[in-house]
């Protein structure tokens, strides 16, 4: 399953200090949760950002996200977030 997060930073967010706590949340809270095979961050031209996880599963992306509100890497990860802007969507394999 892939899992796609969309968003932009809040007005006046520090982007280098955005890129270390993304370097964060990714080795202290992503890369520990079950299930999860690949996570890239990337940014456009015109300043969004995207967040792509793989999953094994939608169960254990499910699970990461019952655990990420109480997470501190997440947690100061999504204060760089503006909230207003988020889009997320998940993708499955279609099956033949």
């Amino acid at each position: 399953m892939i899992e796609i997060l969309a968003f932009n930073l809040v007005e006046g967010a520090d982007e280098e200090t955005f890129v270390l706590a993304d370097k964060r949340v990714q080795t202290d809270f992503a890369y520990q949760q079950p299930g999860l095979l690949r996570r890239t961050t990337a940014r456009s031209a015109d300043g969004s950002w995207v967040v792509i996880d793989l999953w094994r599963n939608a169960e254990d992306a499910d699970a990461a996200e019952a655990r990420w509100a109480d997470d501190p890497a997440a947690v100061e990860f999504m204060s760089f977030v503006d909230g207003a802007t988020v889009r997320s969507k998940r993708y499955f394999e279609r099956e033949e």
